[in-house]
């Protein structure tokens, strides 16, 4: 008996050793990118799948090696990409799932107070509406990844903020 329990517990292995569930949201494929020396800012880039009935929206995000964090969207505004943070959260819809992607909604993590190495783990925390406070940790990438593990498309490479000062 003990036997078939300890198989059953194998075949049923998460998606991801790295998934962090919280109430009906599952987060999944948290990562950065490395930064180059004395960079103020890096992006967060990861997945939240709404497995619930009811809406939750991403309303603050914070991190310790960062004086500020937001979360932010990118968007064409006439043919300018133009970055703005979101005021008033992100929602989460049932059944859905929101990516967080280089080009498009990040977290934008600013001040940094050192250097994000490839290879490294940055804890973050994400503060839900409903689901309340979550720990995850940010899978530092290489300086140009476009997705976690260096994967992701190529088709148009999206600005990279690790440079950027504000």
């Amino acid at each position: 008996m003990a036997g078939a329990v300890l198989l059953t517990l194998a075949l049923r292995a998460p998606a991801s050793a790295d998934d962090v569930k919280a109430g009906d949201l599952v987060i999944s494929q948290a990562w950065s990118r490395a930064t180059p020396g004395g960079a103020k800012v890096a992006g967060g880039f990861l997945t939240i799948e709404n497995k619930g009935t009811a809406p939750d929206k991403l309303i603050a995000v914070s991190a310790e090696i960062a004086g500020k964090a937001e979360v932010h969207e990118m968007a064409m505004d006439n043919g300018v990409m133009k970055m703005r943070p979101l005021d008033k959260g992100l929602v989460i819809e049932p059944g859905k799932t929101v990516k967080l992607a280089p080009g498009g909604n990040h977290l934008m993590l600013q001040d940094l107070k050192g250097p994000f190495k490839e290879g490294q783990k940055v804890p973050v925390t994400l503060e839900f509406e409903k689901a309340g406070k979550v720990s995850v940790s940010l899978d530092v990438q290489g300086v140009g990844a476009q997705a976690p593990g260096g994967g992701g498309m190529m088709m148009k490479k999206m600005p990279d903020h690790s440079g950027m000062k504000m």
